[in-house]
Parts: C-alpha cells; sequence; structure tokens
C-alpha cells in the first residue's frame, strides 16, 4: 500500500487526512507545535495532531521544519500530502519520496498564493475559488498544477463555513488524483506567472474597521475575518483596546446616509446602522465588547450602546 506522510495543522486539513487513513498508509503526521492558548495559557494540540493520536500514527512537531527534517525521510514515504502545513519546506524534503510532494492549496492557482487565500478571496469579493492540487517546489505555491476545483463564493460565505466547503471539496479531489498521479495519468500543468496574485497572512491591523471605506467593502472584511479574529470597530472618542468591539453578524444597510462615517445613524430591535463611506450604512446585528462574551445587539443597544449613543 502507498506510504504517505501527512503535513497539516488546522481544521482544514483534518478531513483530508481522515480519506487519506481510510485509503492509504499514513505512516506519520507533521504539524506546527503545540500552543499556549487563552487566559489560563493551556497547551493545546493542533486538530491534525488529535486525529493522529486518535489513528496511532507517529507524529512529528518540529519547529523549524527546514532545519528538522531527517526523522521524515527516514519513514521513506512514497508521497508527501500537505494542506494548510504552515511553513516553508525545504526541497530535500520535498523531493525525497518516490512520488515527491503534493499541496491541496484553497484557491485557483495561480491566483492567491500564500498563506491566505481563503481569507482574502472574500476580502477581494470574489465571486468563485476553489482548490488547486499542485506538485510542491521551492517557490511559494509555485509548482506544476495536477487537478483543479471551482466553486461559488456565496453571499453569505465567511471564512469559517467557505474553509469546510473547500476542505470536502480538497478532499475528494485529493482521492480523484493519487491514483491518477502514481499511475503516470496526468500531465502537470505550469502556472502562468503573469496572472500570480499573493495572499500573504492578515496583519493585525487589517483587523480593524475604517467606517470611511464602503459597506460593501466593510461587510467583506468583517465576513473574511469569521470567526477568527473578527474585524473589529472603535467607536469615534474611545479608541483604547478595552472599547474594541468585534463584529459578529453584520449585514449592508438599507438606507442611504452621508453623515459622518462612523456615526450611529439608526437603531431597531434586532440591530442598530452605522453610517459608513460614499453614503452607504452597515447594519450590526450581534458583537462581542472587549473582554465579555457574544451578545445580540439588541442586549448592546440596551445596555453598552448608550455609552457610546451620548457621543454619536
Amino acid at each position: 500500500m502507498l506510504r504517505i506522510v501527512f503535513m497539516g495543522t488546522p481544521n482544514f486539513s483534518v478531513p483530508i487526512l481522515e480519506a487519506l487513513i481510510e485509503n492509504y498508509e499514513v505512516v506519520g503526521v507533521v504539524t506546527q507545535p503545540d500552543k499556549l492558548v487563552g487566559r489560563k495559557r493551556e497547551l493545546v494540540k493542533t486538530p491534525v495532531k488529535v486525529v493522529a493520536e486518535k489513528h496511532g500514527i507517529p507524529v512529528f512537531q518540529p519547529i523549524k521544519i527546514r532545519e528538522d527534517y531527517q526523522s521524515i525521510i527516514d519513514l521513506n514515504p512514497d508521497l508527501i500530502v500537505t494542506a494548510a502545513y504552515g511553513q516553508i519546506v525545504g526541497t530535500k524534503l520535498l523531493f525525497s519520496p518516490k512520488y515527491k510532494s503534493i499541496n491541496v492549496h484553497g484557491s485557483l492557482l495561480p491566483k492567491h498564493r500564500g498563506g491566505a487565500p481563503i481569507q482574502r478571496a472574500i476580502m477581494n469579493g470574489d465571486k468563485t475559488t476553489g482548490i488547486t492540487i499542485m506538485y510542491m517546489a521551492k517557490g511559494m505555491d509555485s509548482g506544476d498544477m495536477l487537478a483543479q476545483k471551482e466553486i461559488e463564493i456565496l453571499d453569505t460565505d465567511t471564512s469559517s463555513t467557505l474553509f469546510e466547503r473547500l476542505s470536502l471539496v480538497g478532499r475528494d479531489l485529493l482521492l480523484e488524483v493519487i491514483p491518477k498521479l502514481i499511475n503516470n495519468e496526468i500531465v502537470p500543468i505550469k502556472q502562468d506567472e503573469s496572472l500570480v496574485t499573493y495572499s500573504y497572512n492578515i496583519l493585525p491591523e487589517e483587523e480593524r474597521i475604517n467606517f470611511e471605506n464602503d459597506a460593501t467593502t466593510i461587510y467583506n472584511q468583517i465576513r473574511a475575518l469569521l470567526d477568527e479574529p473578527c474585524a473589529y470597530f472603535n467607536f469615534k472618542g474611545f479608541d483604547s483596546d478595552t472599547d474594541r468591539i468585534k463584529v459578529v453578524e453584520a449585514k449592508i444597510g438599507s438606507i442611504t446616509t452621508f453623515k459622518e462615517p462612523g456615526s450611529i445613524v439608526g437603531k431597531s430591535k434586532k440591530y442598530f446602522t452605522i453610517a459608513c463611506g460614499n453614503g452607504t450604512t452597515l447594519d450590526i446585528y450581534k458583537l462581542q465588547p472587549f473582554g465579555k462574551n457574544k451578545m445580540s445587539a439588541t442586549d448592546f443597544i440596551n445596555g453598552g450602546l448608550r455609552k457610546y449613543w451620548k457621543e454619536n
């Protein structure tokens, strides 16, 4: 049976790993080191590690895989499969298996190379995205393509829902590709370098909402950052970290106003409305003030909003 080493870290990787375990011999799993999470600083295993341990598969968690990879080569895999691993892998490891190394990437390459293709696709307002399975190469997401599958980005999609959908698409496409790959039935396609775009990881400053932008741009930002880390704003006059308010659910508003962006211009039983750029508005339905649980706009209107309403 084909011997596979799998490399992945988040929930996106889990259905792909589970399918490989069911159909092939997974001789090792490589994932990111465990992280300290929350106020109690508890050490949390990656989702991929949890699955691997459940099936009794050896787990490797190198801090820098470009320096610490020999134990993986010693497993003598026929193929390495990666899916959202999170580190750059050196070519000596990539080219060591008989069938080399392939990656399940969450975009239609050569568009959206990099670490945040799904978030960036939503943030950019893309209407479609997909999965590309490709050979891994020295350059970031630059390898020859083996297969692609396109899907629609729904107006209601968040990064979480799109991650989940693409993970299943990647799983199914990978199971189609592997038999063809080992039987030499695929002709790899080189990426068109003139069409390359990059989707780098989200920066902390990109989490803050700028109400000078139009409502569609802000709505896409909010969806792209759900469920984590969440886009946030500070009401005018309240700019400390402890006054950050994360937006958990919002919709593009139906009214037009040319009041100052960031001003509250209306409220109802279920939401309150904030002015945005170009006369547009955003309705906030659910949010999370700093240090508190998520709450409906109704609860916030009846409590915390009074503090900000006076200022606006």
